[in-house]
């Protein structure tokens, strides 16, 4: 809640403040160039703590008739106000040294007056300064708000600079340069505010301390300013002006501002006759004026321009995740109250068929004026009002729950529904696979069996989301409660990848557990990684199996599982070494190693271990922590090729092998809660989980993480899921 009101009121001022903080961003570049273009021009004085103001002003009396005054810029520069040969006043800057005249001092660039004028007052005089002062008002609290959500996003203070999400770039750099440039902001917004409000007088000035002295009679009189010893004794380094006197007069003294005081000095002896000293709200008025513009330090200066710069970023990344978290959020159904609906749509997805299906099912009921919940069957609970629950769900694996019902049965066998149950079950799946819609039928014979729980419809199987099949089931379930169901999902039909040929290298022969390894080479050039997918429909068939890719140099590995059934598995083995055949290439980027990741911890069993055969294939400085489960050591044999010189050499490879039916007789997952330490350490470190194998194996490992996480974690699945720090790819 906190988080969201944060993000809610960073969004809203930034909203606001837009318009005027684009001008202000594009001023604030242009302005911040002007003191670096300015210093270019080498006109500084690099030993300003060493010469004396006696010097310098004797030498430039020496070089022109008459001087008016003498200033040392906050860039280093000694100028002069003369009075030259011509009888023309000029502004110069000279050599402190010699007095000489370096060049003469040019107007000020339009460019630079126009982007001070814009930046001040939107030329709009007073009423524009009141609105840039409001705008760097508001730029102050977006600032603040934004480093409250950096340091929420990143984990904490300490945090910062952990390594950032891999996400879309405009996220990602909105980050990165977060952590680089907040401060600056902040101090750009902060002396924004300040310098407006004192422009306005609402910053209460204290009087100055003005003391006078009376000069003495027989002080010493030098002849020359450069004998005088207040002179001699006061560096250039301490002074930032100096106005001369009009005459010989002894009346007329000179006049020096140092940052903290200006005194009057007497002309022939060198007397203070008069100091006023500055109040301390004038010294943080110089200060904020000088971190601000950047006057006079070209290190700041370049700090203040990249600043500016990351502010027209910010404007347009923030502009992206508003339009993207906008759409997300159009896109997710607004539910009502679960104990309010007559009508409970479940739903088990793995690939998101079902999910689709289920999305138009729920608009078309709420459509037709019912009341609907829709949810995952991971979720289920007692319904107060409920009186129909349809369920959609798919059969993953061998017979398995897809992974958001994976605790369906168990929380159904706890619970009662205070009221009877009409119920509906639709299962999604493939007629080509022995265990077609098996879940669905486990699901529905669960619900025959309790008592309160009435079939509306038979269950009803969909092949491989045929349309016709849905829309069959659609008018018959909508004729029954009075409802016209059309369940268009409008979901985008995803283009067939073309095919292209492979040609076989090697097949072993199977292994103990009836496993073997098959590489292939591309015939034509192509793009693939570890953790993309290779489909390929054997002969008599029509739906494509699926198998993990290792990158091996320029091969194809794949660890296949030969199943007496398994129609793909077979046809793989049946395959010859010079043989071509066609496949096609399915990126599997959700899956793909991440390329900056410090830490990754890999979790397989059997022949899960084929992407990250190929992952450890790298250069790399990743810290990988494999787990990987097996029946006996025999059955790992197969792999000794790829893996015994990884983590027999590779320091940063640590493997920790399980078997289920000798020596300890350990399933992966119990290697992996012996060893959660490592799983909590890498996930506060930002690091990586990846999971590949059985589906069961890997139900298992979600919920030895789920208690890990509720045990000493600060984070949840669904949070790893969505930053990143959890890929799954498992069958």
């Amino acid at each position: 809640m906190t988080l969201s009101i944060w993000r809610y009121s960073h969004f809203v001022l930034a909203l606001v403040s837009s318009l005027f903080l684009l001008v202000a961003a594009i001023t604030g570049v242009i302005l911040a160039v002007e003191p670096i273009a300015h210093q270019a021009k080498g006109y500084d004085v690099r030993e300003l703590d060493s010469i004396s103001l006696g010097t310098t002003i004797g030498v430039v009396k020496e070089n022109y008739d008459e001087v008016f005054a003498l200033e040392v810029t906050t860039s280093g520069f000694v100028k002069a106000a003369v009075l030259t040969t011509e009888m023309e006043t000029q502004d110069v800057y000279i050599d402190a040294l010699t007095g000489e005249t370096l060049a003469i001092v040019q107007e000020r660039p339009a460019i630079y007056s126009f982007a001070t004028n814009l930046h001040r007052s939107l030329f709009l005089k007073t009423l524009g300064r009141v609105f840039v002062g409001i705008i760097a008002l508001l730029l102050l609290a977006i600032a603040l708000t934004g480093f409250l959500l950096l340091i929420q996003r990143q984990g904490g203070l300490r945090k910062i600079f952990a390594r950032v999400h891999k996400d879309y770039p405009e996220l990602r750099y909105h980050v990165v340069l977060s952590r680089w440039f907040i401060i600056p902001i902040i101090i750009i917004a902060f002396t924004g505010v300040y310098l407006s409000a004192e422009k306005f007088e609402l910053i209460p000035t204290p009087q100055t301390e003005v003391v006078e002295y009376t000069p003495q009679d027989d002080a010493v009189k030098y002849d020359r300013v450069t004998e005088i010893p207040f002179f001699k004794e006061t560096m250039l380094s301490e002074v930032r002006e100096v106005a001369f006197p009009f005459s010989s007069d002894p009346e007329e003294y000179y006049e020096i501002a140092f940052s903290d005081k200006e005194v009057y000095v007497h002309q022939a002896t060198g007397e203070i006759v008069r100091s006023t000293t500055y109040p301390f709200i004038e010294a943080v008025s110089k200060i904020s004026w000088v971190l601000h513009t950047g006057e006079g330090t070209v290190l700041w200066s370049i700090v203040l321009l990249l600043a500016s710069i990351s502010i027209l970023y910010f404007m347009y990344s923030g502009c992206v995740m508003s339009i993207k978290r906008l759409s997300k959020k159009g896109r997710t159904l607004k539910m009502p109250d679960k104990d309010d609906c007559e009508y409970i749509i479940l739903v088990g997805s793995e690939t998101g068929t079902s999910h689709s299906y289920g999305r138009a099912l729920y608009h078309d009921l709420t459509t037709g004026g019912k009341n609907v919940f829709m949810t995952m069957l991971n979720s289920y609970s007692a319904f107060a009002k409920a009186q129909h629950i349809i369920i959609f769900t798919s059969t993953y694996g061998e017979g398995e729950a897809p992974t958001n019902a994976r605790k369906f049965i168990e929380k159904f066998k706890t619970i009662s529904q205070p009221n009877e149950i009409a119920y509906a079950v639709v299962g999604f799946g493939s007629r080509e696979y022995p265990d077609y819609c098996k879940f669905a039928i486990q699901v529905d014979a669960l619900l025959q069996a309790q008592a309160g729980f009435i079939p509306q419809l038979p269950l009803h199987k969909i092949n491989n989301g045929d349309v016709a099949q849905v829309k069959e089931w659609g008018a018959q379930y909508g004729k029954r409660i009075g409802v016209t169901l059309p369940l268009d999902t409008k979901k985008k039909v995803k283009k067939a990848t073309a095919l292209q040929g492979f040609k076989v290298l090697k097949r072993t022969a199977l292994n103990i557990d009836e496993t073997f390894i098959i590489t292939l080479q591309p015939v034509t050039k192509t793009s693939f990684t570890s953790g993309d997918l290779l489909a390929i429909t054997p002969p008599d068939t029509t739906v494509a199996r699926q198998y993990s890719i290792a990158r091996i140099g320029d091969t194809i590995v794949l660890s296949v599982k030969k199943h007496s059934m398994g129609k793909g598995s077979s046809y793989l083995y049946s395959l010859n070494e010079g043989t071509v055949i066609k496949a096609s290439i399915n990126h599997n980027s959700p899956f793909h190693l991440p390329k900056k990741a410090r830490q990754v911890v890999m979790i397989a069993n059997g022949t899960g271990i084929a992407p990250f055969i190929g992952m450890l294939d790298t250069k790399a400085p990743t810290e990988f922590y494999v787990f990987w489960g097996s029946r006996t050591a025999a059955s790992t044999a197969l792999y000794d090729d790829y893996l015994l010189e990884k983590y027999a050499t590779n320091p940063r490879v640590h493997f920790y092998k399980s078997h289920s039916r000798e020596g300890d007789k350990r399933y992966v997952q119990d290697a992996l809660r012996i060893r959660r330490d490592v799983l909590l350490k890498v996930i506060e470190d930002k690091g990586v989980i990846m999971i590949c194998g059985s589906l069961a194996m890997q139900n298992d490992v979600l919920d030895l993480l789920e208690e890990t996480l509720a045990q000493y974690g600060t984070t949840d699945i669904a949070s790893l899921k969505e930053s990143g720090q959890l890929k799954t790819d498992c069958y």
